[in-house]
């Protein structure tokens, strides 16, 4: 009785050992017969993580790029605008002061006409001053046709020396009077629409 119990037991063992390993094929089995789109499943679920990542990559170079290209454009859109009102302002300011050099050439003459309407004297009926008063009434035509355009004479006399509309030609003592004032002119100067297109010429005091 003893032996077969024995026996018995040593089958057992064998038996568990026999079912142990017959699971761990199963199981082996098992994964090997894992059906393929299992299988197919995960390593897509891989993909789709990388994909994903290199998706989000892209995704942020895009993002770096639209931004630059958006600060490049806003750059040549202010420097157009800028363009563009300095443009307007220069064709302003050549539409002002169009007749500039035209009204230029002019002053000479009527730098001729004033000299030559000083050399008359006091007697108003001698041949002279017959033949000036010609001249006088040229002179004084073409001086309201500029001061009809903004043309103005500047009223410097007696002023204080200004480098920035008139010249400096002479200078000399001239007692009670302040240095670097104007005792003399000797060519005017004119200002067409605020602007100086002709510096006087000046005698100051030392």
């Amino acid at each position: 009785m003893a032996e077969d119990k024995k026996v018995s037991e040593t089958e057992v063992k064998e038996e568990v050992k026999n079912n142990t390993l017959e699971n761990e094929n199963k199981e082996e089995i098992k994964k090997e017969d894992m059906p393929k789109e299992v299988k197919k499943e995960t390593s897509e679920e891989k993909k789709k993580g990388l994909f994903k990542k290199k998706e989000d990559e892209e995704k942020k170079k895009l993002q770096v790029e639209v931004d630059t290209l958006k600060d490049k454009y806003l750059r040549a859109n202010a420097e157009m605008q800028n363009m563009r009102r300095r443009m307007e302002e220069e064709k302003a300011s050549l539409l002002k002061y169009e007749g500039e050099d035209l009204i230029k050439k002019l002053l000479p003459i009527v730098d001729n006409f004033e000299r030559a309407i000083q050399m008359d004297d006091t007697n108003l009926e001698d041949e002279v001053s017959k033949f000036l008063s010609g001249f006088k009434m040229i002179y004084g035509n073409l001086s309201d046709t500029l001061k009809g355009y903004e043309v103005e004479v500047m009223d410097i006399l007696n002023k204080p020396f200004d480098p920035n509309t008139m010249e400096a030609v002479l200078m000399e003592e001239a007692p009670g009077v302040e240095p670097n004032t104007v005792v003399d002119v000797l060519q005017k100067g004119y200002t067409y629409k605020g602007k100086v297109i002709r510096h006087a010429m000046v005698k100051v005091s030392k």
